[in-house]
């Protein structure tokens, strides 16, 4: 080798450790290989694009499987307030809409009663073919109206309003009260009672009336909503929530002996979700048809209550009556209907107008 190979070779053997380290050096050059690469990799070209780092979907007061949990706050949240609802609301001086509207957002709106998918019956005192409403025979129409729209409001799957009445058809009394015509209104349905929907029915909690026929569809129905007006009755003294329910029986003159017990026995059976109590007009005399404008009372008020035997006990202070002077009214809270200690009840009064 010459001297001129010798210096080439070294250089070669040089430039190869500075540029290619010792690999270089042991793998040797192939021939018409570049000794000086153009450019250096980068180290995503060296290892690969890695693939990215899975982690948890955490939020952020949680914490990631297999870690120590951060250290918390040593404060202590007070626990919120929780606001008793009233047991009974009464709203005056408004509209019949008005009315209805400010009592139920205060027993905590209708969500409470009615939920989608419900059937829902609503039965106002309906109670002759020959008076409207301004006789204060039969429940507003407004008022009713009001509680379809409501309850429709929450997506039941039907609202239907019935009654049962005893002077003239069904068809002329659900006409002539006007009830006929807004319920349909707001998109309410009204059934005439069929009597072969009448059922035999047993009330394992009643102290005499043991059994009786009752309107089948009122049993099955997911909310029943019940709407009686204040009146005079001869013999019960008033007509209220728990007289109203005469209204789904079919024998009635049955009920009339020992009359406050086999009310209260009923109403253990045919249990109201809501009562809606209508002091609009009240009938002070010559109930229950009444038909002289001299006896109705224009009271502009409305009672509404979970509890049937409060709703009744209150209404009963609008005649100047005390809960214990109705019969119904006792045996109710006897059996357990509810309560009539209206100085223990949470009662809240509105003013609408």
């Amino acid at each position: 080798m010459t001297e001129l190979n010798r210096r080439e070779f070294l250089c070669y053997l040089l430039k190869g450790v500075s540029f290619l380290g010792v690999n270089a050096l042991v793998g040797g050059c192939q021939p018409g290989t570049d000794l000086y690469p153009k450019s250096i990799p980068s180290s995503k070209e060296k290892l690969g694009t890695p693939e990215p780092t899975l982690t948890p979907n955490l939020t952020p007061n949680s914490v990631e499987p297999g870690a120590a949990a951060a250290p918390t706050s040593t404060r202590v949240s007070s626990p919120t307030p929780t606001v008793r609802p009233p047991d009974l609301v009464v709203t005056r001086h408004g509209s019949p809409q008005r009315l209805v509207k400010k009592a139920i957002k205060a027993l905590g709106g209708m969500g409470q009663f009615v939920r989608p998918g419900d059937d829902v019956i609503i039965k106002p005192n309906i109670c002759v073919s020959y008076h409207s409403y301004e006789y204060a025979a039969t429940t507003n129409p407004w008022v009713v109206a009001t509680l379809v729209e409501l309850a429709l409001g929450y997506d039941a799957r039907r609202v239907r309003v019935m009654d049962n009445p005893f002077g003239g058809t069904a068809q002329q009394a659900y006409l002539r009260s006007g009830i006929q015509k807004e319920v349909e209104r707001v998109g309410g349905e009204m059934e005439v009672m069929a009597p072969y929907k009448y059922v035999n029915a047993t009330i394992p909690g009643g102290k005499v009336l043991k059994q009786c026929q009752i309107y089948q569809d009122v049993l099955q129905a997911d909310v029943l909503i019940n709407v009686p007006l204040v009146k005079h009755h001869g013999l019960a003294k008033m007509t209220l929530g728990m007289k109203n329910m005469l209204g789904v029986i079919s024998n009635r003159p049955a009920m009339h002996q020992n009359l406050g017990q086999k009310l209260a026995d009923l109403n253990s059976r045919v249990r109201s979700h809501l009562v809606v109590v209508d002091a609009v007009r009240m009938l002070m005399n010559h109930g229950p048809s009444g038909g002289n404008l001299s006896d109705v009372k224009k009271a502009d008020t409305l009672i509404a209550a979970r509890d049937i035997v409060a709703a009744d006990s209150y209404a009963a202070t609008l005649f100047g009556l005390k809960p214990n002077n109705l019969d119904f009214v006792r045996a109710g809270s006897a059996l357990g209907l509810g309560r009539s200690d209206l100085d223990n009840l949470k009662i809240e009064e509105l003013d609408v107008s």
